[in-house]
C-alpha cells in the first residue's frame, strides 16, 4: 500500500545509490567469507554483512511502502563463492576498511538530503555500523601488521600564524619549497593508502574480466593508480618522508572471475567518485600551490577514466538507470 506520506526525490535518489551499494558489497562480502581462513576476519566480514541485510530488507519495506519498484542492483548472480582465491589474506579486510570510508562519505550526503524520519534512521543506523567496522578493520590489519601508520614527526610546541603568501609556494620556478604540513601529509599518506589498495583490486579484476573492454579498462585503470602512487611518494621523499611500507594482501595468479564483470566495473565507479572526492579536497586543503597543482591534475586523470567506465557499463547494459522526474514534454506530446 503507497504511503500517503510520500518521501521526497532527493531521498529517493538517496536510497536508489545505498541499494546499488549495499547489495554490491554484500556480494563481495559472501565471497570473501567464503575464502577466509582467518576466523577474526571472517567474524568482522560476517558481521557486516548481516548489519547490511538488516538495512537492505529495510530499504525494501519502504519501497513497497511508497509504491517504488525495487532496484534491481547485485544479486547472488553477480557472485561466483566457488571461484579460487582472487586475493590472499588480509586483502579482504583492507579492502572493507576502504569501502567503509566511501560509506562514511556517501552516508553525510544522503543525510543531509533526506527530511523523513524513516530515510534518517536508515543513515543514521547504518553511519553507526560503518564506523563500528572501519574500527575493527583498521584495528585488525594494524595488529596483523598489514597497515602501516602514517609518517610519525615532532609534535607542535608553540601556535604560529602564517605572515606570508610565500607560505603557498611550491613551484621551483616561483620559490623555495617549505616542508610539508601535518594536514598534507595526511592526505598524502590517505591518498595513498587508497590507490595502493585500489591497483592491487584492478589488477585482481584485470586478470578475472571476461568482457575485452572491460579488462582493458581495468589495465589502464591499474596504470593511473601506479601514476598516483609515483607521485604522491615523490612528494613524501622529497620532504625527507619515508612512505608507509607496501599494504598486504596480494593478487594471486586466478584468473577465474569471483564477480561478475558488472560488478566490478560498478566496484570501480564508486571508488573513482570516492577518488574524486580525495583529489578535490587534497587541492583545496593543501595551501602549496604544486601540491594544489597535482592534485587538480589527478582530478582530471580520474574523472576521464571515470566516463570511459561509464560508457562501457551502459553499452553492455551494466548501468541500472536512476530513478528520475516526470518529462512533462513527452507527456504533452503524447497527448496531442
Amino acid at each position: 500500500m503507497v504511503q500517503t506520506k510520500p518521501i521526497s526525490a532527493s531521498e529517493v535518489g538517496t536510497l536508489w545509490q545505498t541499494y546499488q551499494e549495499k547489495t554490491l558489497i554484500m556480494r563481495i562480502l559472501e565471497y570473501f567469507i567464503e575464502k577466509a581462513d582467518d576466523q577474526q576476519a571472517r567474524n568482522i566480514l560476517g558481521g557486516l554483512w548481516q548489519e547490511l541485510d538488516f538495512y537492505v530488507k529495510e530499504m525494501e519495506v519502504l519501497f513497497k511502502e511508497q509504491g517504488i519498484v525495487k532496484p534491481i542492483g547485485f544479486t547472488s548472480e553477480d557472485v561466483h563463492l566457488d571461484a579460487p582465491k582472487l586475493f590472499d589474506n588480509g586483502f579482504d579486510i583492507m579492502f572493507v576498511r576502504v569501502l567503509k570510508q566511501v560509506s562514511m562519505g556517501l552516508y553525510t550526503l544522503n543525510m543531509n538530503m533526506s527530511y523523513d524520519n524513516r530515510v534518517m534512521t536508515i543513515y543514521e543506523g547504518l553511519t553507526t555500523v560503518t564506523q563500528k567496522i572501519y574500527k575493527l578493520a583498521t584495528f585488525y590489519l594494524l595488529e596483523k601488521g598489514i597497515l602501516s601508520q602514517p609518517p610519525k614527526v615532532s609534535m607542535p610546541k608553540t601556535t604560529e600564524i602564517i605572515e606570508s603568501k610565500k607560505y603557498m609556494k611550491g613551484m621551483k620556478l616561483f620559490g623555495d619549497k617549505r616542508v610539508l604540513n601535518d594536514l598534507e601529509i595526511g592526505i598524502i599518506n590517505h591518498n595513498l593508502e587508497s590507490n595502493i589498495i585500489g591497483m592491487q583490486l584492478i589488477t585482481g579484476f584485470a586478470q578475472c574480466a571476461q568482457n575485452k573492454e572491460a579488462k582493458k579498462f581495468f589495465l589502464k585503470g591499474k596504470e593511473l593508480a601506479k601514476k598516483q602512487i609515483g607521485i604522491m611518494e615523490e612528494v613524501l621523499r622529497e620532504s625527507d618522508l619515508q612512505p608507509s611500507a607496501a599494504l598486504g594482501g596480494t593478487v594471486t595468479t586466478s584468473t577465474i572471475p569471483p564477480f561478475s564483470d558488472k560488478l566490478m566495473m560498478h566496484c570501480i565507479y564508486l571508488l573513482n567518485g570516492f577518488g574524486l572526492v580525495g583529489a578535490g579536497a587534497g587541492a583545496f586543503f593543501t595551501l602549496r600551490n604544486d601540491l594544489s597543482m597535482k592534485a587538480i591534475m589527478v582530478s582530471k586523470d580520474i574523472f576521464f577514466y571515470s566516463q570511459e567506465g561509464i560508457e562501457i557499463k551502459i553499452k553492455n547494459g551494466w548501468f541500472e538507470e536512476p530513478p528520475q522526474m516526470e518529462d512533462r514534454e513527452a507527456i504533452i506530446k503524447k497527448g496531442n
